[in-house]
């Protein structure tokens, strides 16, 4: 009798654990194992299996659908796509899926459609403005900038539109948004290709445009932004110091006088996060050691590790400071 129970017990956990592991969840558990590893067939495998028990699960159906896209299948990947859309739960992730596929298939309008369906329901949607504007960017449609604005103003913690946007005003005569967009960006997202290719946007906007001229305020007269123009006459201050030329040293020098001119006149009719942010840097002695993260490394690499070396108690504070901070602008700071 005792040995019959030890075999029940034994039949008993066997068939709890065989049942826990054809489980949806473990299922897509499975399945999101063989995503990260690129096994995007056993994925798709696993996944077909998991819908079978639970068919009306989003997360398996979005899932699924993404791996037909990652595996370039994107007949299968529009069908599931399609379907998806069709559900009143549909969330964000599901336009941007649904959008991605389409630029896949050069289905430009089909595209469209999708993005302005999605920010109908979502209109404050950060990712779904930067990438229906992306769509229109790649038409050669120049109202993408009224997509990436429409996406800082409603969704301003969001760092896509804030890259967009700035590499569109660089390509402009804009000495402004390109250059405070672009460092809102790499503070949001530094670590990344996008945000490396940024700081050389960056060194190369103030020295080729916000520099270019003596005076900052020359052709400013019909800018619409008395933010920018508060900007602008807030640096024109410091034109000066550019004459030895623009380095991170001057810079440093630039930025901070700046700093302290706009929280003496500005501060209270534009708050704003990024300034307030470079003020924490400065009151804490830790804005150089900022300016040479941001520049130094674009202007001269080894001249960078060099300070790095020289100034390593600025440079370690500055560091573990990074590790403990995330950047995101606020709402009500939007001033284009």
């Amino acid at each position: 009798m005792k040995k019959f129970f030890s075999v029940l017990l034994i039949s008993f956990f066997a068939i709890t654990i065989f049942a826990q592991a054809d489980d949806p969840k473990t299922l897509h558990e499975n399945a999101k194992a063989f995503m990260r590893a690129g096994e995007f067939d056993n994925a798709a495998v696993v996944l077909v299996r998991a819908l079978q028990k639970d068919k009306n699960n989003l997360e398996l159906q979005k899932d699924l659908v993404m791996c037909y896209y990652l595996k370039r299948d994107y007949v299968k990947a529009l069908d599931g796509a399609k379907v998806l859309l069709d559900r009143d739960d549909a969330d964000v992730v599901v336009y941007q899926l649904a959008g991605n596929i389409y630029k896949a298939l050069e289905q430009a309008k089909d595209c469209e459609r999708v993005y302005k369906k999605g920010l109908k329901k979502f209109p404050k949607s950060g990712p779904l403005y930067s990438e229906y504007g992306e769509l229109l960017w790649a038409t050669k449609d120049y109202s993408a900038i009224e997509q990436w604005e429409k996406g800082i103003e409603l969704d301003p913690a969001y760092a896509g539109n804030y890259y967009n946007a700035s590499l569109y005003y660089f390509y402009t005569k804009d000495k402004v948004w390109g250059l405070l967009y672009g460092e809102i960006f790499v503070n949001m997202e530094s670590l990344t290709e996008r945000g490396a290719a940024m700081k050389q946007l960056l060194l190369k906007g103030y020295k080729e445009k916000l520099f270019a001229e003596a005076d900052l305020m020359k052709g400013e007269e019909k800018n619409k932004s008395e933010f920018a123009r508060a900007f602008l006459q807030a640096m024109n201050k410091q034109s000066s110091l550019a004459n030895k030329g623009i380095t991170v040293e001057s810079l440093t020098m630039i930025r901070s006088r700046f700093i302290l001119d706009w929280y003496a006149n500005n501060s209270t009719r534009f708050p704003f996060k990024l300034f307030d942010f470079q003020r924490q840097l400065l009151q804490e002695g830790m804005f150089e050691a900022y300016n040479q993260w941001l520049f130094g490394p674009v202007e001269d690499l080894t001249a960078y590790d060099d300070w790095t070396k020289t100034h390593a108690e600025q440079y370690t504070a500055f560091n573990n400071f990074q590790k403990t901070r995330v950047f995101k602008m606020p709402g009500g700071q939007y001033y284009q």
